[in-house]
């Protein structure tokens, strides 16, 4: 099949801004942090996680991506490196994590909106399903028009946290200080859902590369995009909960009210409503572009035979997946009854295996295909790859365990990711039976 030619390609700047959605969108998400992690911990784990967790992936993705700036992005990388059944075990698991990731959103859109009708709460299924079915109509109309929301909603976003940091600092009268870093007095189970919190809100860099032939010098433009999107990210975190701490405002209520209840507290109920409306803009923008970025994992596979052909199905006039867009808007619809703390939980332990069959790839590939050109390439050779990869797989391993050792509700999501991991070889076997029937047959 030839590949596909899209209309419209996606410019760096918009590309920032999808990328950020992607992975990020904001702090929202992060209040419970505090909590988690106490006064001495929260800052220490906020800037430990990201170096140990993000980094290498993001190191990984640029030097796969340089290599192979293809449609299908790690699921490509992984089926070329290791085989075809672990690139259908990439793409099974790939899909499973971001149907939970999904389901997320447009419930913080409804908790968010609250903020200014406290009623709304009663209509939270009417109002999620607008939202998911919204979303998967702009998808269909391409990635042009998700990055140019994006870019709007990127700027819903950043403005109230922007005017929240310059007024915190003016009124503050206190000294600037930061609280000295200790994990001594963090339980092990809180430190596994701090991990889980901050993993949660800096994870899906892998993602935004699904779509690299849609994008404008793929390999300069991912380099450039993903540096200025991390950077930003990690600059947000860190001001947000430090203010937080500054103002003394409790770790229950920043955990129940979120961000606006910060913004009351130090600007008004003015400055509350702002961060209320940034926190349904990122919502709804990160829901955008991880739709974006899952519904061409179901179209290259199907191309490759590993999932039905109709998923690989094209609009006749945007040129986009929109049978896979559809199918994954049903699925999230379904699924949103789920509570936040679950939720991630199942996210983040799926989405980390997936990624380590990425890691695994970067090594395969060093190994075997020393001279393939790479515009960019980690500098180091395969055990320092070995002792990088180590990092992040301790942070997976110690909030994973960290579910498990905490009470009955956490060990419940945890057990159903573990079981979600398992169905990818049920369904390869169903899969692997099903072609060999169509051969008898024929």
């Amino acid at each position: 099949m030839a590949p596909t030619q899209y209309l419209k390609k996606i410019r760096p700047i918009q590309l920032i801004a999808v990328i950020f959605f992607t992975v990020s969108g904001g702090p929202y998400g992060l209040e419970p942090l505090l909590d988690y992690a106490g006064q001495h911990g929260a800052l220490l784990v906020l800037l430990i996680t990201p170096v140990l967790w993000d980094v290498p992936a993001i190191f990984t993705v640029l030097e796969l991506n340089s290599m192979m700036p293809i449609t299908g992005g790690y699921y490509k990388w992984v089926k070329y490196a290791l085989g075809t059944r672990w690139g259908f075990y990439e793409g099974w698991w790939t899909w499973l994590y971001t149907f939970v990731d999904l389901a997320i959103y447009p419930v913080l859109f409804v908790e968010y909106a609250s903020f200014f009708f406290p009623d709304l709460q009663a209509y939270k299924i009417p109002v999620c399903l607008v939202i998911i079915w919204a979303s998967a109509g702009l998808n269909i109309l391409g990635i042009v028009p998700v990055g140019r929301v994006s870019l709007f909603l990127g700027a819903a976003v950043l403005t109230p946290f922007i005017i929240l940091f310059g007024l915190a600092f003016y009124h503050h009268s206190g000294g600037l200080f930061i609280p000295s870093p200790s994990l001594k007095h963090v339980a092990f189970p809180s430190l596994g859902m701090a991990l889980y919190t901050v993993m949660w809100n800096c994870l899906g860099w892998d993602n935004t590369t699904i779509y690299a032939e849609e994008v404008e010098k793929p390999v300069r433009s991912y380099l450039i995009s993903t540096l200025v999107a991390f950077g930003l990210v990690l600059v947000i975190y860190f001001l947000v909960i430090w203010i937080a701490q500054l103002w003394g405002i409790s770790a229950t209520v920043l955990t129940e009210k979120g961000f606006p209840a910060l913004g009351e507290m130090i600007g008004g109920h003015w400055l509350g409503a702002l961060l209320a409306l940034g926190g349904m803009a990122s919502t709804l923008g990160i829901y955008a572009a991880v739709l974006l970025s899952v519904s061409r994992v179901p179209q290259v596979m199907s191309e490759d035979s590993l999932l039905p052909a109709r998923l690989n199905k094209l609009h006749s006039r945007f040129q986009t997946p929109y049978i896979s867009i559809i199918i994954c808007s049903v699925i999230v619809s379904l699924m949103i009854l789920w509570t936040f703390a679950d939720l991630l939980i199942i996210d983040v332990t799926v989405y980390g295996a997936g990624l380590s069959l990425e890691y695994i790839s970067l090594i395969k590939m060093r190994r075997t295909h020393p001279d393939m050109p790479r515009p960019f390439k980690i500098p180091f050779g395969i055990k320092g790859l070995c002792l990088l990869l180590i990092l992040p797989a301790s942070v997976y391993f110690i909030a994973l365990g960290g579910a498990f050792s905490s009470s009955q509700e956490t060990i419940k999501p945890a057990l159903f990711a573990l079981t979600a991991l398992a169905s990818a070889e049920l369904a390869w076997r169903i899969l692997v039976f099903s072609s060999r029937k169509r051969k008898m047959v024929y």
